[in-house]
């Protein structure tokens, strides 16, 4: 099982559409929170993701992924907890050969942007592109799995602008 690192900012502006090299509509749903079962349809793919928790503030967690066939995701998508959660994911390289992920989000989560990076160690050094804001790893409210149950539409406007509520 794969140990995952990643670290997460808010996002300004939207120069990554410019610079990204791709991008992809993903719905995902969620059969459990503890720990985490994610089905996710990411284009014309289907995949399932087992996650588990963080003792280290959010840095790092277990992550175990397998493609699945597209209709049984779509089926198993039936499954899921009230609330799926749709995004635009924008992949944008960078020259030290890290990748940010940059998730516009739709439907009740629309107006948030969040950008990860995964990394090989929790102190390894990355590029920050200009369109990084605030980071917000750890931040329970902005894991997507959080965001199904409560999402943007329905925070204040201290959680909006990352005051510590």
């Amino acid at each position: 099982m794969a140990l995952e690192i990643e670290r997460k900012f808010l996002v300004k502006g939207d120069a990554y559409k410019d610079v990204a090299f791709s991008h992809s509509r993903i719905a995902q749903g969620y059969i459990c929170g503890h720990p985490t079962v994610r089905i996710r349809i990411r284009d014309d793919h289907g995949y399932l993701t087992i996650k588990g928790g963080s003792n280290d503030g959010g840095l790092t967690r277990y992550e175990f992924e397998t493609e699945i066939p597209l209709d049984d995701a779509i089926a198993m998508m039936r499954l899921c907890q009230k609330g799926i959660v749709e995004k635009t994911r924008w992949l944008v390289r960078m020259d030290d050969g890290h990748t940010f992920e940059v998730d516009e989000f739709h439907g009740d989560n629309q107006g948030l942007v969040v950008a990860e990076v995964e990394l090989a160690s929790g102190d390894e050094p990355f590029d920050r592109p200009s369109f990084l804001g605030d980071e917000v790893t750890g931040i329970r409210r902005y894991y997507n799995s959080n965001l199904r149950t409560y999402p943007f539409v329905a925070w204040n406007q201290e959680e909006k602008t990352n005051e510590k509520v």
